[in-house]
């Protein structure tokens, strides 16, 4: 059994949390909950996030700002700005992503977040299979071939 992908999920609204939260919990990820830029910031610091999915729009720092600190952290970790009230963003976005609550669904929301958990990961490595080639035919093979003269 392959282990649960880790979730931060930011929002001040303690119901929309819970509902994110259950959401993703059901789909088999582990969540991890703030309510707060700066409790996020900590939980963060600690390690082991696999994606960061946050409210733009909070108190005290935004969205937008927490996830700054985060990539400077961790540049790797994807990370996914929601709003319901704004509707496009495009000042100064270091986040991967940008959704408009509503305008997405929760399909999308979590087909969005699973592909960019597997972006994360990356591609699955080719296994290389060595060719081998009978001993016989390599020793005939290397006493077939013509001298060169120089």
């Amino acid at each position: 059994m392959r282990p649960k992908k880790t979730i931060l999920c930011v929002d001040d609204n303690e119901q929309a949390l819970a509902v994110r939260k259950f959401l993703l919990e059901t789909r088999g990820y582990r969540v991890l909950v703030a309510s707060s830029s700066a409790d996020a910031l900590d939980t963060f610091r600690g390690g082991g996030i696999d994606l960061v999915l946050s409210d733009l729009l909070m108190p005290q720092m935004d969205g937008n700002e927490m996830v700054r600190h985060m990539k400077d952290i961790s540049p790797e970790v994807p990370m996914i700005l929601l709003s319901g009230t704004v509707k496009a963003f495009e000042r100064a976005n270091r986040a991967d992503a940008f959704l408009p609550k509503g305008a997405c669904g929760p399909a999308e929301l979590l087909e969005r977040i699973r592909v960019m958990i597997a972006r994360k990961r990356g591609p699955k490595k080719a296994t290389v299979r060595p060719i081998l080639e009978p001993v016989q035919d390599a020793v005939f093979a290397a006493h077939a071939q013509p001298a060169i003269a120089s």
